[in-house]
């Protein structure tokens, strides 16, 4: 299912702009989602409300043919553009390919977003093209609604993020705990990165990839974004936060859970059965003409009335709740909307992650983090695995 552009034809009215243009490998969501197209190198496309245009390299001219949304797709061939490196070297000789391109789809005033490169903006303008840049970045926005096939998408990315948890928690289950406190494996001592490797390996079993995992325990997990390292230890807070990408479609999923193998201090007991509070009453909060500021503070308040701190109450400070309550994910791990304190209004479609947590490096880090879609009444959490501190 195509995405319904009709939004962007009125923005692109509203900015007197004949186009969007973007030029970006699809490693940008933007590109992606508006080209239909994945490809490793930069190239561009061109939309208006009468066509989809695609100026790709001639490597990648076959298959965007056959794979992309476009109706047409050119090559720098196309443009005599070896001719034009002759007269005016390979950069100018581009500036002058973009703007035959722009020329052949009827375009003269183009709107691009504000990360559009400069170097090809000014190219484009000694050309005779007018551009203007979007400040609103509007796709941003209609990315943020997902079509019945985006939201399969992420479902099907989810159930292998489950898949990838569960062998993590496996391997934590069967480890052995050591003299010195360490979980050993098989006679191995059981590492963030053995945890990594068998989460990764999981998840490219099943079509997803992931550079980045989070396995943190102890001091670690009081960072909410160290990616952990060397032997995890029993007693203390294990935080995994696992948010692949399927290799195909491009889209995401995102789930926190933390464990503790063996028996957790009374804090860390506490914390997690408060975020267990916080998370329950963020979700309680998800539903349409709510905002994400709505959402944010629901959680904050759980944790403020137990007299911890927030960034919401206390701006500077370094424990506690330190982050925002979620975010949007789709072709981008993290997209509108935010569940912050600067929150936007919630809409039926939009999916949102919800991950309360508590940081300390004297306790550790405790995070619980659900993958949600706003529905027209509500929410349908997609997160389909358990939520247990301790493995046994």
């Amino acid at each position: 299912m195509d995405p319904d552009l009709t939004r962007l034809d009125a923005h692109l009215d509203s900015l007197n702009a004949e186009a969007y243009l973007l030029n970006a490998d699809s490693t940008d969501a933007n590109q992606r989602y508006l080209s239909g197209f994945d490809a490793p190198d930069p190239f561009l496309t061109c939309y208006t409300s009468a066509a989809l245009s695609l100026l790709v390299s001639g490597l990648e001219f076959g298959r965007a043919k056959t794979e992309s949304r476009a109706d047409r797709v050119k090559r720098p061939v196309d443009y005599n553009r070896r001719e034009l490196v002759e007269s005016y070297g390979p950069v100018e000789a581009n500036y002058h390919v973009a703007a035959a391109f722009l020329d052949d789809c009827g375009v003269d005033r183009v709107a691009v977003p504000e990360r559009f490169p400069v170097g090809s903006a000014d190219g484009l303008r000694e050309q005779g093209i007018e551009v203007v840049v979007d400040t609103d970045d509007v796709l941003i926005d209609i990315r943020a609604v997902k079509t019945p096939t985006e939201l399969d998408y992420i479902r099907t990315t989810q159930q292998a993020n489950e898949a990838a948890m569960a062998a993590a928690e496996e391997a934590i289950r069967a480890a052995s705990v050591d003299s010195k406190g360490r979980l050993t494996l098989d006679g191995d001592l059981l590492t963030s990165e053995r945890v990594k490797t068998i989460i990764e390996t999981t998840l490219l079993e099943h079509g997803c990839g992931l550079d980045e995992t989070i396995v943190a325990c102890g001091q670690q997990a009081a960072d909410p974004h160290d990616r952990g390292s060397g032997p995890l230890a029993a007693g203390e807070p294990i935080i995994i936060d696992i948010f692949p990408r399927n290799k195909s479609t491009g889209y995401h999923s995102d789930m926190t859970r933390t464990f503790c193998k063996g028996e957790p201090t009374d804090r860390l007991a506490e914390w997690y059965s408060l975020t267990e509070d916080a998370l329950s009453a963020a979700l309680g909060a998800v539903e349409p003409g709510n905002t994400g500021a709505d959402v944010h503070a629901a959680a904050c308040e759980v944790y403020e009335e137990a007299g911890l701190p927030t960034l919401r109450a206390d701006p500077t400070t370094e424990v506690g709740f330190i982050h925002s309550t979620g975010h949007g994910v789709g072709l981008a791990i993290h997209e509108r909307p935010r569940l912050s304190t600067e929150g936007g209004e919630l809409v039926d479609g939009q999916v949102i992650t919800v991950e309360p947590g508590l940081y300390d490096p004297a306790v550790g880090g405790v995070r619980i983090e659900d993958i949600v879609i706003v529905t027209d009444d509500g929410y349908e959490n997609i997160t389909d695995y358990p939520i247990e501190l301790v493995v046994d």
